[in-house]
């Protein structure tokens, strides 16, 4: 499949502009704050000829994963954005599409491919939230056809302001809305007052535990959510400070050395964010055909999967989260299953996009051999020849991006079976784009001060 032929129609699409230099972090912060406040004030702003519908907690796991709010101008989130770049790399890595990520220009045009698909998804994705009924229309055909032009643009704008981010920001602005997504979820699930309608209990885990202090009945469907949390928060701080240093020098530090951090977590949180966006997606798809009499993806009674593919892809959320949960899981063979299928399918999946991920983004041993070259730097007491940095590497990178992608997979189906807050997924997500984010800064502080190099070019 030859993507040239699309250049005519790329060249269509608005685009924002990269920096002629590296903004300073002063102007970095600023655009990545203003572009963090459109995103929020889309989350709250609701499409006009929306229904009241059910909107519920049932696409709990997907909003947090794609960073969206159902029902608002965001409700599709980062979503066109993750599948666009899910079909390509599954094209690329089946040898269907062939680009060279090293050549400028192709390069150029997989990343105009990949987002005139994210605009594509933007219609197709606003069409099944409207028709499928997850978000109603008050009106007739024509009603749903301004609804979904409304949810589309919604989508557009939060794609270009992933560009922002990207080029004038820090870390991407995929990262960013998780973040302020998943925190939100958080505080709310961890702090809130408020009370679940129809009862007296307080939705906040805290309050609850309050309430259960004085009372004296303190319920182990609050303390147990809390502590998993707490202790995932731990596990993945520790991971993500675990790293190989690699010596390297130049000849323009002058005898001075520096060294180049190979983390555990090679490529982040990356994988998981694709297998889980894609997993989330195969419930919506589901619940949109069964509503539709079609249950090709599995059965769902009141929006939850009951059989087929999207049951055994479901989160167990909470199986292993209290004494009472791991014995109700241990007399369930079908759940045991459903555990077993979907850790399986997290780990596969992980290592699968982990694989295609590093490719795509320029991370094997020969890419990250040619970047330290270019900026000039080696590794000492060998000939300054980039095959001597990647036979280095080597050693490294590809059981990183094997080993990393599996063990993300690993705690984030850990987390969700304890039932953390948050979702196993989401606080990884939390977490691991934070520390990436405090990473790219450190790692920028370290070489400024290195004459000839520029830190923005650096290897991540």
């Amino acid at each position: 499949m030859n993507l040239q032929k699309l250049q005519p129609l790329i060249e269509l699409l608005p685009e924002v502009k990269e920096p002629d230099i590296t903004p300073k972090l002063k102007k970095r912060l600023m655009w990545t704050g203003l572009a963090l406040t459109i995103f929020l004030v889309l989350g709250v702003m609701t499409p006009i000829g929306t229904a009241v519908g059910e909107q519920g907690e049932f696409l709990q796991s997907l909003q947090q994963i794609t960073a969206s709010r159902i029902g608002t101008l965001a409700s599709l989130g980062i979503g066109p954005i993750v599948m666009s770049s899910i079909i390509l790399q599954l094209l690329v890595g089946a040898d269907i599409i062939q680009m060279d990520m090293s050549d400028p220009a192709q390069k150029s045009v997989f990343q105009g491919t990949q987002k005139l698909l994210a605009i594509a998804f933007c219609f197709f994705e606003s069409s099944v939230y409207v028709i499928s009924g997850f978000i109603p229309p008050l009106g007739g055909t024509l009603t749903a056809g301004v609804l979904i032009l409304q949810l589309a643009i919604g989508g557009i704008i939060i794609i270009f302001l992933d560009e922002v981010v990207s080029k004038y920001g820090i870390g991407s602005g995929v990262g960013l809305f998780i973040v302020a997504g998943v925190s939100s979820t958080i505080m709310w699930r961890s702090l809130s007052w408020a009370t679940i309608p129809g009862t007296d209990e307080f939705i906040g885990l805290i309050p609850q535990i309050m309430r259960g202090t004085i009372m004296g009945d303190i319920p182990t469907t609050a303390i147990f959510p809390l502590l998993f949390t707490a202790i995932i928060f731990l596990i993945v701080v520790y991971i993500q400070t675990m790293k190989v240093e690699i010596p390297l020098t130049s000849s323009r530090m002058r005898g001075r050395g520096t060294k180049y951090p190979l983390k555990f977590m090679y490529l982040s949180v990356i994988p998981v964010i694709f297998v889980s966006a894609l997993f989330a997606n195969i419930q919506l798809w589901g619940i949109a055909m069964d509503r539709m009499g079609t249950p090709l993806l599995g059965e769902f009674h009141e929006n939850e999967p009951v059989s087929g593919v999207a049951y055994y892809l479901q989160a167990p959320h909470g199986a292993l989260g209290t004494p009472e949960d791991v014995r109700s899981t241990i007399r369930n063979p079908r759940v045991i299953f459903q555990i077993i299928f979907y850790t399986g399918g997290m780990i596969l999946g992980a290592i699968i996009f982990g694989k295609f991920w590093a490719k795509m983004s320029n991370m094997t041993s020969a890419d990250v051999a040619d970047q330290l070259k270019g900026i000039g730097l080696h590794v000492p007491g060998f000939r300054r020849d980039k095959r001597v940095i990647k036979r280095v590497l080597d050693r490294y990178i590809p059981p990183l991006i094997v080993i990393s992608s599996a063990a993300v997979a690993i705690l984030a189906v850990l987390a969700d079976l304890t039932g953390a807050v948050g979702t196993g997924t989401g606080i990884l997500l939390l977490v691991g784009i934070l520390y990436q984010m405090y990473e790219s800064l450190a790692s920028e502080e370290a070489f400024k001060d290195i004459p000839g190099i520029d830190p923005s070019q650096l290897p991540t």
